[in-house]
């Protein structure tokens, strides 16, 4: 049985039990083999460097303008900026490479058996934390590197980065696409099974 950070409380409804029931082992589980690499703790250095550097200039813009810029009129004007000057291509790559994962794990879950993911994150008390962990060791790289990337990017479009903006603007760019594909490619996964 699987408890903590293995599983979802004491049923053991976790991943590696998906694993087993799929005729593999709990070593064979894609989700099991990813684990925190060498390159996910470089992303996660430069990300965190990145977002301390932009610290100080976005506190002192915060004193001068009354607020945070995330929560101003500023942002909302700075949104078109970002899909015309360097780096909009991210805005293209980004959603796309979170779309294949997402497409991806769906069929997974399709295959297993499993409900779409956004349904089992919505209804499925047992899995929710299994589930949100699985997505996240997915796209782990990915959110990084869309944090990153905006931060530099406002930084070359703007003069300045915004480390809210950063953490808003990467990770929606990534975790929508990634969500609604892994649920519909499961959903139309299902469809398609003979019955």
């Amino acid at each position: 049985m699987i408890t903590g950070a293995e599983g979802d409380g004491p049923l053991g409804r976790g991943r590696a039990d998906d694993a087993t029931r799929d005729g593999g082992t709990e070593q064979d589980h894609p989700a099991r083999k990813q684990g925190v690499g060498r390159i996910t703790w470089v992303l996660a250095g430069l990300t965190v460097l990145v977002l301390l550097l932009s610290v100080p200039r976005s506190l002192r813009d915060a004193f001068d303008r009354g607020g945070f810029y995330l929560f101003s009129r500023a942002f909302l004007e700075d949104l078109p900026k970002r899909l015309v000057g360097p780096g909009r291509f991210r805005f293209v790559l980004q959603p796309l490479v979170a779309t294949f994962l997402g497409i991806r794990g769906g069929l997974a879950d399709a295959r297993a058996g499993r409900p779409p993911y956004l349904l089992g994150l919505a209804t499925d008390r047992e899995r929710r934390g299994a589930l949100a962990r699985e997505g996240l060791a997915t796209v782990a790289n990915l959110l990084l590197m869309g944090i990153f990337l905006d931060s530099v990017f406002q930084w070359l479009i703007l003069g300045a980065s915004y480390p809210g903006a950063a953490l808003v603007v990467g990770p929606v760019l990534i975790t929508l696409p990634y969500a609604v594909a892994r649920a519909l490619s499961n959903r139309a996964a299902g469809m398609r099974a003979p019955r």
